[in-house]
């Protein structure tokens, strides 16, 4: 514990350190040393550390030019920083756009889906309906057909007369 309580108060006085120079004072040094501040800007041109311009989002080429300008880290110019970030912005975007889109489809698709499935199903039931009718109805003409055969189909309409024993 007491190990790391000494690296972070080193740390801390390494910081404090830095931040408290000027970016000017880390000029014709290294890299690393100048970018331990996070104000500072690293121009390769020259081997110089400047003050980042803070009023300008990017730093203008008179000062350091972007393929020569390291901030943050020493091994990627901010050129290629810039585009980086602006890939993985654009690629983000992207995907939450696409994203919501297959969403917004799918819901629509889904939406539309049940009111297919239904009208199907009814369409089949209707269908079995009718076959039902016309087999019943089938059925029907034949039981007639075998009681008129075996004289046992009544002309009159009504079923409870009564046979007439001979």
């Amino acid at each position: 514990m007491f190990l790391l309580h000494c690296c972070v108060s080193i740390h801390q006085t390494r910081h404090r350190e830095a931040s408290s120079k000027a970016c000017s004072e880390f000029s014709q040094r290294s890299c690393e040393e100048c970018l331990r501040n996070v104000s500072c800007l690293w121009c390769f041109t020259n081997n110089t550390c400047i003050d980042y311009p803070v009023r300008s989002i990017l730093p203008p080429s008179s000062l350091c030019s972007l393929s020569n300008a390291r901030w943050g880290v020493c091994w990627i110019n901010f050129e290629a920083l810039i585009i980086t970030i602006a890939v993985i912005a654009g690629i983000i975007l992207v995907s939450i756009a696409v994203c919501c889109c297959y969403c917004c489809y799918c819901r629509r698709r889904f939406k539309s889906r049940p009111d297919e499935e239904e009208e199907q199903l009814a369409r089949k039931r209707e269908e079995r309906r009718l076959q039902s009718l016309q087999r019943k109805h089938e059925r029907k003409q034949k039981h007639d057909e075998i009681r008129k055969k075996y004289g046992l189909l009544q002309e009159s309409d009504n079923p409870y007369s009564r046979f007439e024993n001979e």
